[in-house]
């Protein structure tokens, strides 16, 4: 026998996930140009994935989520979700904001269907309510369905407001600090929920938020944005096992990219 040695295969490499969402250069001026509000926003969502954008006050976090959601026209550079350019609202993008904003003369499930309704009209909306069921179940809410806004916790209300979002199976959803109004504990609570909630549904999301350790337990990666022009600083990919859980926010690796996030923000901020 010959002395050659034996390699074992090499493993396949890992499958890379669909990219959902593209934001090729984007940049957004205000006032003819006089004020530049965002400037080379390039970013990439892929299928399942969670992402975040932190950044101080005025670095432009609300104008790239109102440009990604389709509500305002980028003044340069390409906005791209399922291969289809975004030139205005969409079926597939779903978006959650800082308050419930169900209608109080609704129902739960009247609320979480309402989106139907106004796309498609009152049939399309009550073929909808297994659905709506089926997602007041996934997020705790089941026997809530005929209770009313005022009759629900806040944080009640806000996963009736996930269920809304997720009741047109969206291909990605924007989320604007939507917990932000509630108290700390049930904060936690809830961005543990999302994070099962996207899991069990493999949804892609994009999370705007003030607070470094919310964007870290939710995370694969963070975009830290500099100050006005809001350009992105950094990408900071968030390698914490899943599915997390709020120990972790105790353990040295969370700690470190909290503050390796917080530096930065520190850093560009004095810039």
């Amino acid at each position: 026998m010959s002395g050659a040695v034996a390699f074992a295969p090499s493993p396949p490499p890992e499958p890379v996930a669909k990219t959902v969402y593209q934001l090729t250069n984007v940049g957004k001026t205000y006032a003819r140009n006089a004020v530049v509000a965002l400037e080379g926003i390039n970013l990439t969502l892929r299928k399942g994935s969670f992402s975040s954008v932190i950044g101080s006050s005025g670095c432009g976090k609300s104008t790239l989520l109102k440009i990604m959601a389709g509500l305002i026209p980028p003044s340069s550079g390409r906005v791209v979700l399922q291969g289809q350019p975004v030139t205005g609202a969409r079926r597939d993008i779903g978006m959650m904001f800082q308050q419930a904003t169900l209608f109080p003369w609704r129902t739960t499930l009247e609320n979480i269907v309402l989106p139907i309704e106004i796309r498609d009209g009152r049939e399309a909306a009550k073929a909808a309510h297994d659905r709506a069921r089926a997602l007041l179940e996934l997020v705790g809410l089941k026997g809530f369905e005929k209770n009313y806004p005022s009759e629900l916790s806040g944080g009640m209300a806000q996963r009736a407001a996930i269920c809304r979002m997720l009741i047109t199976e969206p291909a990605v959803l924007l989320l604007d600090e939507p917990f932000s109004a509630l108290d700390e504990l049930t904060r936690d609570f809830m961005n543990m929920e999302l994070q099962r909630i996207c899991a069990s549904r493999e949804a892609t999301a994009f999370l705007v938020t003030h607070s470094i350790p919310e964007a870290v337990i939710l995370s694969d990666v963070v975009y830290v944005m500099r100050p006005r022009p809001g350009r992105i600083a950094e990408e900071v990919v968030i390698d914490l096992p899943r599915p997390r859980t709020l120990d972790m926010i105790t353990t040295p690796k969370f700690g470190a990219l909290v503050e390796r996030i917080r530096n930065r923000l520190d850093k560009e901020a004095f810039k």
